[in-house]
């Protein structure tokens, strides 16, 4: 059974996998797969066990998108997956994760054949999940024109050459503060697990349309005012401008999904909730919280998981 819904949550280094959902008669999909690959051993021979397979279960295989493409299936780390869906431009196509990395918070899958074997035969029955992940929508302003780029996890806006930044920041329009610190992060929900966390944000539930904006340790003193903590907005009708205080400041460095870019004469940074969506497929026992915990608290504590299975 198919079960197709709106939400976002999750975080990022792999090869990456397609397949694609087209129009089908007789609940027959189309059976062409894409794969896209790091240059990792282990993810190497995960694609070629996963390739086998499903060319055993009556699926075509390519290493490039075609036009009857079902889903992308990374097979690696959650790095490697935000560079798929933005080097193939965030296509209207399902992504599932195969975790050969380290984090691995969108995978789900782990690289053993038991586990590949279980998710062929969950994708053939439809036992599965597809949740709707929204986008950043980023139009960076300079000398040159716009430029729009968008992000899955968080952009994060940097001074140049590890100097402090000073950070004009309006939200709405509306004048909020002029940061001085390293930095800040401008995240979706998806994102607050990410860089967002390690910053000292909060996470958010992945059903919760936001973008939370956490400074990169702020400078708070006589001289300079910045929030020290967190700000949470509803993304769908929010608008966030960074503009570069000083004239030596507009260059600035910016990470947008871990990918660093060094700008020169910056005027503004506007951030805003893209029309764009990445879809994720799931298994159907995907719970978002739970994910949260396996990924971050989880010990080997056995007796603290009996009492959190009571």
């Amino acid at each position: 059974m198919l079960i197709y819904y709106n939400t976002s949550g999750y975080q990022y280094d792999i090869i990456t996998m397609l397949i694609n959902f087209q129009n089908c008669e007789d609940d027959i999909m189309a059976r062409t797969i894409t794969f896209r690959s790091n240059e990792l051993e282990i993810s190497k021979k995960v694609k070629d066990i996963m390739e086998d397979k499903f060319k055993k279960n009556g699926f075509a295989t390519s290493d490039k998108l075609e036009s009857d493409t079902e889903l992308v299936i990374s097979v690696g780390g959650d790095g490697s997956f935000l560079k798929a869906a933005r080097d193939l431009d965030f296509p209207d196509l399902p992504f599932i994760c195969v975790n050969t990395g380290h984090l691995g918070f969108f995978a789900e899958i782990l690289p053993d054949e038991a586990e590949i074997d279980y998710f062929i035969d969950c994708y053939q029955r439809m036992y599965f999940e597809v949740n709707e992940i929204d986008l950043l929508e980023i139009e960076i302003l300079d000398n040159e024109g716009k430029t729009i780029k968008q992000a899955i996890n968080e952009l994060v806006v940097r001074g140049n050459r590890s100097r402090t930044a000073h950070l004009i920041l309006h939200v709405n329009g509306n004048y909020m503060e002029t940061f001085s610190g390293d930095g800040l992060i401008i995240s979706t929900s998806t994102g607050s697990t990410a860089y967002n966390y390690s910053a000292g944000g909060s996470i958010v539930d992945n059903r919760l349309k936001i973008m939370q904006i956490t400074p990169i340790s702020p400078i708070s003193t006589n001289a300079f005012r910045s929030f020290t903590s967190s700000i949470i907005l509803p993304s769908e009708d929010s608008e966030i401008s960074i503009i570069p205080e000083y004239k030596n400041e507009a260059t600035i460095i910016l990470v947008i999904d871990g990918e660093e870019t060094k700008l020169s004469n910056v005027r503004s940074i506007k951030t805003r909730q893209s029309k764009k969506q990445v879809k994720l497929l799931r298994l159907s026992d995907y719970e978002f919280w739970d994910r949260v915990y396996m990924k971050f608290l989880k010990t080997y504590d056995y007796k603290a998981d009996e009492l959190r299975r009571r």
